[in-house]
């Protein structure tokens, strides 16, 4: 079998990695709307913790430069990058508890966290660039849901980001407190160690008790399972 001939044209073959940019925001102001706020949250698929949530208004002339999808970047560069965006943009940060998921779903407070930390920014926001599928309601201005926003856009990427820091943060604390889950290694999520841990001592004040294997009532498989974050 003769080998295979190299293309003559390799980027047209080749996915190219999104790299968030200004245009949104640019658009968004070119439509009479400015202030522009992204945000984003972290910790929907973990089986323990908050889901928390930021919301980010950049200063045009002082944007920290290597901000992406905060999935991309190492915990280092992510720290880097949380005190250069606390230093240089209007923040706000909220959080939905373990209870008030299992109180509602998932997908209920982790809106209902963004929309808290939209509406406690500082200056507020005359448009609101979201991560995902959803426009949190009940804001007081217009806004728009970009699936993989955190890699279009930077503010939403700063959001995701100061979500991501925040939650990690908190989770090295809970760590303390509940040592022998091992919560500053996998901040929550499902790990092997996370779930010898429940097994040897049941869950604690921070788990999600809604989700597997903790529900206890075997109904099917649910979204909560299919989320990550």
């Amino acid at each position: 079998m003769k080998p295979r001939t190299p293309p003559d044209s390799p980027q047209l073959f080749q996915a190219v990695p999104l790299v968030p940019d200004f245009r949104l925001e640019l658009k968004a102001r070119k439509a009479g709307h400015w202030p522009v706020a992204g945000a984003d949250e972290a910790g929907r698929g973990p089986l323990a913790g908050p889901v928390v949530a930021a919301a980010v208004i950049l200063d045009p002339k002082r944007i920290p430069e290597g901000l992406n999808d905060s999935k991309q970047l190492s915990a280092q560069r992510r720290e880097e990058l949380f005190v250069q965006i606390l230093a240089t943009a209007t923040v706000s940060i909220a959080s939905s508890s373990s209870t008030r998921i299992d109180e509602t779903d998932i997908r209920k407070a982790s809106l209902d966290a963004m929309r808290r930390a939209i509406c406690s920014l500082a200056i507020p926001a005359s448009y609101v660039l979201t991560d995902g599928l959803d426009v949190p309601p009940g804001l007081d201005c217009p806004g728009q849901a970009v699936v993989k926003g955190d890699a279009r856009s930077v503010s939403i990427a700063a959001a995701s980001i100061v979500a991501k820091v925040t939650r990690d943060r908190m989770m090295a604390r809970a760590h303390h407190v509940f040592p022998d889950y091992g919560f500053a290694a996998h901040v929550g999520y499902g790990t092997a160690q996370h779930r010898a841990g429940i097994e040897k001592l049941g869950p604690c004040s921070l788990h999600r008790m809604s989700f597997r294997p903790l529900r206890k009532v075997e109904d099917g498989p649910q979204m909560d399972e299919l989320i990550s974050d």
